[in-house]
């Protein structure tokens, strides 16, 4: 028997299915506008709790915030200090590297040194580029991880890589398996939510999905600006109008229930619309940040000048306000800067690493900042990472083409070691030399600060136990606290 093995679907019979579900159509189309389940699932009896389940272990973090930097930031441009660019910038990539690895567009130029200034941050000593020049004053709360690789040059199958293990549509994401293996903290709230500055990555929603896992384990969307879900506010004005709708559906899916002698597609059906009239309630004022101090406005940034450092401002006070209400997983995608360009610096590095990092710096500071003196970063793992990384010469003129073979990511709180590096990439900050890991060692550690074996957390699909990690993956000893 595998963990968890006790929620693997049963099937129904057409007739048994017709007889439960008949009565519970209208949660089951509220629960669909959440994001939450689809008719086959529902048909098929796969939804099961979302109840708290017991780690495999004692966990370091109960919550997960990510911060998905879409588009990849350069390394060598913002954690990853190689002086030696800056000697040789502006010579024959080739003569200076030597073998160069096929890039994404083979448009080599150069050597290009970065455009920031480094310099050496708090009692650690992290090199950190003036390209965050706020994130850098918690440098001794960063753990940041100079090796990490990718196998895939291409963002679509590398999101797809970084979010569930492998690089092709259709695996459950971090966050479904996070949930699946713990069960989620809030009553009132979805345990994976994803938060939208703007953009959905290259991949669509199928990086935030459950896969083959039940679809209650799917990521909820929300909006980070305007209406944050559809049909969150109720189309009844009178809330005793609401109430009887409500009791009525719940007396009608009680009967069907009876009378279908027990079925865990309606029982959860009638469970998620309970959920979803509680969301009415709880993402307003989730999202209703008009009772935040003005000192905490000011920390994350929500009165800034630029527009897209407001938007993900409020994105990291909301995640902050989620972990507080129980959320488990959360993941912040980042605000759309000038159309669509992500940190995807093919040309005009230095105004797209420069905006996308004015919209996300401060905020992700303010969060650490309010984390820490809440108490929260202790049990509160952040994540910071993009799919991949960028070439330490130029693409063309101004630009840094695609780099899967070294790149960094940093962590903080949640039982990580703060103020260190680990592993390096070469002289050139091109490819990994030192403790390079993988996609799976960084999930496999993720589990594991949450108190969760890799090689535990299964689920049997196509005829075998499959995991996160597939069959790879180790944990980091290294970085853990």
């Amino acid at each position: 028997m595998t963990p968890h093995s006790h929620f693997l679907p049963r099937s129904l019979s057409r007739r048994a299915w017709l007889a439960g579900a008949a009565n519970g159509f209208g949660a089951l189309a509220v629960r669909a506008l959440l994001g939450q389940t689809s008719s086959a699932a529902t048909a098929t009896g796969t939804i099961p709790p979302l109840a708290v389940r017991a780690p495999h272990f004692r966990p370091k973090a109960r919550n997960v915030i990510f911060l998905f930097m879409e588009g990849a930031v350069s390394q060598v441009d913002s954690f990853d200090y190689k002086p030696l660019l800056e000697k040789h910038h502006g010579k024959d990539a080739r003569q200076t590297i030597g073998k160069l690895e096929k890039t994404q567009f083979e448009n080599i130029g150069t050597m290009l040194k970065s455009p920031w200034q480094f310099a050496q941050h708090g009692q650690s000593g992290l090199w950190v580029s003036e390209l965050f020049p706020h994130v850098a004053r918690h440098a001794d709360e960063l753990c940041v991880i100079r090796s990490m690789t990718s196998v895939f040059p291409e963002h679509t199958s590398a999101n797809y890589f970084l979010h569930s293990g492998l690089g092709l549509q259709g695996r459950p994401s971090m966050g479904a398996w996070v949930v699946y293996g713990l069960g989620s903290l809030s009553e009132n709230l979805p345990g994976f939510v994803v938060l939208n500055g703007g953009q959905i990555p290259s991949g669509g929603l199928d990086c935030f999905g459950s896969g083959f896992l039940p679809a209650t384990y799917q990521g909820s969307l929300l909006n980070a600006n305007g209406l944050p879900l559809a049909n969150v506010v109720p189309v009844e004005k009178a809330p005793a109008l609401q109430l009887a709708k409500r009791r009525l559906v719940e007396r009608l899916n009680r009967t069907g229930l009876a009378s279908a002698g027990g079925d865990d597609a309606l029982e959860s059906a009638i469970s998620n619309a309970e959920l979803a009239a509680k969301m009415q309630t709880a993402i307003p004022e989730l999202m209703d940040l008009t009772g935040e101090s003005a000192a905490t406005r000011q920390l994350y940034g929500l009165d800034a000048p630029y527009p897209h450092t407001r938007t993900y401002a409020r994105q990291c006070l909301i995640a902050r306000r989620m972990v507080e209400r129980g959320v488990r997983f959360i993941e912040l995608t980042i605000p759309m800067v000038d159309g669509y360009s992500r940190w995807d610096a093919h040309g005009g590095l230095i105004k797209n690493h420069g905006d996308n990092a004015r919209a996300v710096d401060q905020p992700i500071a303010g969060l650490l900042a309010d984390l820490r003196q809440r108490g929260l970063l202790d049990e509160t793992l952040v994540v910071w990472a993009g799919e991949f990384g960028r070439t330490p010469f130029a693409q063309g003129s101004d630009g840094r083409d695609h780099n899967e073979f070294g790149f960094s990511v940093w962590l903080a709180g949640g039982g990580v070691r703060p103020g260190i590096a680990f592993g390096e990439t070469d002289e050139w900050g091109y490819k990994a030399v030192q403790d390079k890991l993988e996609m799976h060692d960084l999930h496999a550690t993720i589990l594991h600060l949450l108190g969760l074996d890799h090689t535990r957390l299964t689920f049997r699909f196509g005829g075998r136990d499959i995991r996160l990690t597939d069959v790879y993956g180790h944990v980091v000893r290294g970085i853990l606290a």
